[in-house]
């Protein structure tokens, strides 16, 4: 259980920064006594932190920790989406709703702190992408298991068979997901010592650590202080009105193109594997270039927008063409896989982070929540209002997204130039006094911003 902790961090403040103490052993135990990452508990002997270690042996257990992490993450974030597929009544979709909400309420906060505890921050868009993927992945399966549970003659009704086959296999996957899925680097039970040590060694140069188990108020204080807060739940919001009425009324905006309930279902099959393939093609040119983070959100949005503007304003006989558009309304998973790889890479400080993760989710419900609200009944099959919200909140996001990637930029330049004034400068920095102190990112000058 988490602990109230009261102090606050007494070194590595961005107003007494400097460069590197003499007196290492100083430095070690000042560290260990200022309240820092539970990785300091592992590391006992400070000239252990610079041993060799070969990138062989680093690529190695980099692999085994994909194998570690990344299946439960996928499949148990695939079961969220394979039942959305077959909803037709308001009945099924408001359980659906409650249930699922209640299970991602918990999920998509934990993966992505799951996520930064195991990975650098160039590595994260590409995990975080690789698992929701499966996003996608549970939409196309979705269509095909709702298109056979729909042909099902039995005792029951066809929903009710949906939620006891994917409902039994969430059970079962939490329960290996509990007895499997490693709770940090520290004590990962499939790592010997030293591959536990050089797991968090990956991270180091993330500066902002791995776990802290103490809850610290004035980290909470800073991150409803930061700008940087508002702005990801803003973009939560935008993201996911959008979001909210694509996924709950998609099937019925396919319907009002003229198909029969069993081949809408079905048709959900190309949408799943085009949110899948434009996550991985995002994340994979997002890791070809440095520091272009935002420049891809606002590519990958511009075929929603489109595909918006398509379903608002192509006529409805010409049916090919807004089934076109509608499948553009897919890549704005991949935008928002990058939105949330910029507020895991962005915040540092773990009590912060955990707000900072809570505030953008409760935006994303906030988003969803209102999503479908948009789309009135009076206005089928068109429904003009909910494609307006979309194209609106397309826009809106481009907007925050290039204000955040400027002020991130900004701040950069800033501390690059506070830091080349000191004595030693930019090249002097001592990074590895900062990097397990659960700094937040404004307390520590050596943190850097990417966008």
């Amino acid at each position: 259980m988490a602990e109230i902790s009261q102090s606050k961090p007494e070194i590595a403040h961005e107003e007494n920064i400097g460069h590197p103490a003499n007196n290492h052993e100083t430095d070690w135990v000042k560290k260990q006594t200022s309240d820092g990452d539970v990785a300091m508990t592992l590391i006992t002997d400070p000239d252990a932190l610079d041993e060799p270690v070969d990138p062989a042996e680093v690529r190695k257990i980099l692999w085994k920790i994909d194998f570690m992490i990344l299946p439960y993450l996928a499949v148990c974030y695939a079961f969220f989406y394979i039942d959305k597929a077959a909803c037709h009544n308001f009945t099924t979709l408001a359980v659906l709703r409650a249930l699922g909400g209640a299970a991602e309420a918990c999920a998509d906060p934990a993966f992505m702190l799951i996520t930064g505890m195991w990975y650098t921050r160039r590595e994260q868009p590409v995990r975080l992408g690789l698992w929701y993927t499966a996003n996608g992945l549970g939409i196309a399966l979705g269509g095909l298991l709702g298109y056979g549970i729909g042909n099902i003659r039995g005792a029951l009704p066809s929903w009710k068979y949906e939620f006891i086959v994917i409902g039994s296999l969430c059970a079962a996957w939490g329960i290996v997901m509990f007895i499997l899925l490693p709770d940090s680097p520290v004590t990962a039970p499939l790592l010997t010592k030293r591959q536990r040590r050089i797991a968090i060694e990956r991270v180091r140069e993330n500066q902002t650590g791995i776990e802290n188990k103490h809850i610290k108020p004035h980290q909470i204080w800073e991150a409803f202080t930061d700008y940087k807060l508002y702005i990801f739940f803003l973009l939560g919001v935008s993201c996911n009105i959008p979001n909210g009425g694509i996924s709950n009324f998609g099937t019925i905006i396919i319907q009002g193109f003229g198909f029969s309930t069993l081949v809408t279902t079905l048709m959900q099959i190309p949408y799943g594997a085009i949110i899948a393939l434009s996550i991985l093609l995002c994340v994979y040119l997002n890791d070809r270039f440095e520091n272009r983070r935002c420049v891809f959100i606002v590519i990958f949005l511009l075929p929603n927008i489109a595909g918006a503007f398509g379903l608002r304003f192509v006529p409805p006989h010409v049916k090919v063409g807004r089934l076109i558009c509608y499948y553009l309304t897919g890549p704005y998973n991949a935008a928002f896989v990058l939105i949330l790889s910029m507020q895991i890479a962005n915040t540092a400080g773990h009590t912060k982070k955990v707000v900072t993760n809570a505030v953008l989710f409760l935006g994303y419900c906030t988003g969803n929540i209102a999503g479908p609200f948009f789309y009135k009944e009076s206005q089928k099959p068109t429904y003009d209002l909910g494609i307006w919200s979309m194209i609106v909140c397309h826009l809106v996001e481009v907007v925050l997204i290039t204000a955040l990637g400027l002020l991130l930029r900004w701040e950069n330049k800033r501390r690059d130039r506070i830091q080349s004034q000191l004595a030693g400068g930019l090249e002097g920095r001592d990074l590895d006094s900062t990097a397990f102190l659960d700094l937040t990112d404004r307390e520590n000058l050596n943190f850097r911003y990417i966008y």
